[in-house]
């Protein structure tokens, strides 16, 4: 049997449920603490889940979720594959992109990982993608490598892939 709750109406356990006082109503504004408890094929309404941790398979440490992610083509017209809570990316020119965040982080303090790969041509110098948060809501990205004669040369990247987490 499954249970939703749904916030819209108070809902009356029946009297003696386990962990129940006997006719007890949850209503708008009560909070009830689940302890170790199944719930069956939940439906969860606008969750408001703070500083949630889910828990490591092994080992205590906490687990982390990325807050935002893409995997996006950074070459010619600029095309998200995939994406989680990312809106849009702007193309800013060869090698420079913004990605834009649905929903934005607390604050620009969120740490952005990025990786990239450029196929095709005959490139073989070492190179790198580097982002950083330019605001709550807003990932700055560059695509380039290194030449010893020319220093950072700017290059667009067929996949770039973004990750944040905070």
């Amino acid at each position: 049997m499954s249970l939703i709750l749904d916030g819209s109406l108070g809902t009356t356990f029946p009297a003696g449920g386990v962990g129940n006082p006997a006719s007890a109503v949850v209503g708008l504004t009560d909070t009830q603490t689940l302890t170790n408890k199944t719930l069956t094929s939940p439906t969860l309404t606008t969750p408001n889940i703070n500083s949630a941790q889910v828990p490591t398979v092994s080992g205590t440490a906490p687990l982390y979720i990325a807050r935002a992610w893409v995997n996006f083509n950074g070459t010619g017209t600029v095309a998200i594959r995939a994406s989680g809570n990312v809106s849009s990316i702007t193309d800013g020119g060869i090698g420079v992109y913004t990605v834009n965040i649905t929903t934005a982080m607390p604050d620009a303090d969120a740490a952005p990982t990025a990786s990239g790969q450029r196929f095709g041509g005959s490139v073989s110098r070492a190179g790198g993608v580097y982002a950083n948060m330019s605001s709550s809501s807003a990932i700055r990205v560059f695509c380039g490598y290194e030449d010893t004669l020319s220093g950072a040369i700017p290059t667009d990247l067929e996949y770039v892939q973004i990750a944040v987490f905070r």
